[in-house]
């Protein structure tokens, strides 16, 4: 199905229902449509065609959802960048797409700028200049339609050796997704979201812009979630649903019980993913909150593919069941061979929600199927006799921060980088709020001394600040196996012991 059509349920439907407050203003769905064939047209004058990129870097707005709305009416692909990455990692990702068009603002466009340099250079666009640009245009949708199979959106994500992959995601998947999770978690027009995630995220993207299209219910969108202010947003607005990761409630649970409380009593469903919830905050939550979180688990791959059941036990520590239409299948990670019940396996997946491969690179999206079609998640996880999923690890070496991916190879480059800096491994290690942060394990060069608030300092400035390890162990060499390769196991280890507080770090 194409998404345009899948839409109209709501943009024509229900177009003189308020569909989105932002910012302290409402707009109607017509008003959202209208805008994005405005856009659409534009965008078209100025030589955009089917199957063209367009990136998008902005922080959740307007302006992003009725530019995602002009990309698929347009049959362009749409590519949103993190606005928390830097210039260093924006470059490859453009490189790689080669957007013909990116829009940005005013306060990005310092780290943008820098990264959009070359012989194709594309357009830019600033959306302080986007009602000037669009004006009195036509209001009629353009005429390109894109079937299911067709590209919708490149989401990046990170490979283990660090260098982003182009996950391209077709129409159908973002469909099938949006249908699933309608059914699964009872969504109909009377509900109301607060959606404090961000929209360059599969998570916001797919499930919250997508669910909120579909169904045709109203949104608050929220620029980003503040835990000063995210009371105040759940108590004035009064939402029905509400998508976060554990960070978020982790946040939650800091407010005031009888905040808590009122708000656990208007309220019909939380849903939690992106990294793991531990089972003593789902446990909290349930008793301040008088909900138990609803826990799903997805890719930027597949978008969603398990679920705990809305009616049934939302079971502690597990990510329920395939939802309808998904196959998973748990296969020993070295023979391929299934696994027992209860036996941990790698999970392999198949479904409409599965997207084709990744953009430009066949080797990668050869190596992520099986034979029969299934993607290799990298997840490991067992399942029990009564059809529970619970994730156990991951294959890689992947760091899961509040909700976000980080690869260690990404930052132990940039860390040999530093002149006092040797050699450098970067760990997981956990942490109560955002699960995970990443520590660094280094070797100084040679007559060098380490400041660690200086060497914190450079990676926040050229790496997102997700990503800046949190904890510097300064070693005298890194362990290594027989092979050379280090030996990660005992890092992390070593890391868990040794977690101080910034600029006081150890020497072992």
């Amino acid at each position: 199905m194409n998404l345009t059509d899948l839409f109209d349920f709501s943009l024509h439907g229900r177009e003189t229902e308020v569909a989105l407050e932002f910012a302290g203003e409402e707009h109607t769905f017509r008003h959202l449509e209208v805008r994005g064939n405005r856009l659409a047209d534009r965008l078209a004058e100025d030589g955009l065609r089917r199957g063209d990129r367009l990136g998008v870097y902005l922080e959740n707005s307007v302006e992003f959802i009725e530019l995602y709305l002009a990309a698929i009416k347009l049959g362009l692909v749409f590519v949103p960048l993190n606005v928390l990455y830097r210039t260093r990692e924006i470059e490859p990702i453009l490189a790689d797409a080669e957007p013909k068009a990116v829009f940005t603002s005013a306060d990005l466009e310092d780290e943008l700028l820098p990264a959009v340099s070359g012989p194709e250079e594309p357009i830019l666009y600033r959306v302080e200049d986007l009602y000037g640009l669009t004006g009195d245009r036509s209001t009629e949708r353009p005429s390109a339609q894109a079937e299911g199979g067709t590209p919708a959106a490149i989401v990046y994500t990170s490979g283990t050796t660090g260098r982003s992959k182009g996950a391209v995601l077709t129409h159908e998947n973002f469909a099938a997704n949006a249908r699933n999770l309608i059914t699964a978690w009872r969504m109909t027009e009377e509900d109301r979201l607060l959606l404090a995630l961000p929209l360059f995220h599969v998570h916001g993207l797919g499930n919250g812009l997508h669910t909120w299209l579909t169904a045709g219910y109203r949104m608050r969108l929220l620029e980003r979630f503040r835990k000063e202010t995210i009371g105040e947003e759940f108590l004035s607005f009064r939402p029905t649903v509400f998508f976060g990761v554990p960070t978020m409630y982790e946040r939650l649970l800091e407010l005031p019980t009888s905040v808590a409380r009122e708000i656990g009593g208007f309220m019909r469903l939380f849903v939690s993913g992106s990294a793991p919830l531990p089972a003593r905050t789902l446990e909290r939550f349930r008793e301040h909150y008088g909900h138990s979180i609803l826990e799903r688990y997805g890719m930027t791959e597949t978008l969603m593919n398990l679920s705990n059941p809305y009616e049934g036990e939302r079971r502690a520590g597990t990510v329920g069941k395939p939802l309808p239409g998904v196959s998973i299948r748990l296969a020993d990670p070295v023979s391929g061979q299934a696994v027992a019940d209860e036996e941990v396996g790698e999970v392999l997946i198949r479904g409409p929600n599965v997207f084709p491969g990744y953009w430009r690179n066949e080797e990668a999206t050869k190596s992520a199927f099986t034979a029969d079609g299934f993607f290799r998640s990298g997840d490991l996880a067992t399942c029990s006799s009564d059809g529970y999923y619970t994730l156990c690890a991951r294959k890689t070496d992947l760091i899961i921060s509040g909700g976000f991916n980080i690869y260690p190879r990404e930052i132990e480059e940039f860390l040999k980088e530093q002149p006092e800096v040797a050699e450098a491994a970067v760990v997981g290690c956990q942490d109560p709020v955002r699960g995970e942060v990443p520590v660094a394990c280094i070797v100084l060069s040679a007559g060098c001394a380490l400041d660690e608030e200086a060497l914190g300092n450079r990676c926040r400035e050229h790496l997102a600040s997700f990503k800046a390890p949190r904890r510097f162990i300064r070693l005298e060499s890194l362990p290594r196996n027989a092979l050379g390769k280090v030996e990660r196991g005992r890092l992390r280890s070593l890391g868990e012991k040794y977690q101080v507080a910034p600029g006081r770090g150890r020497r072992t």
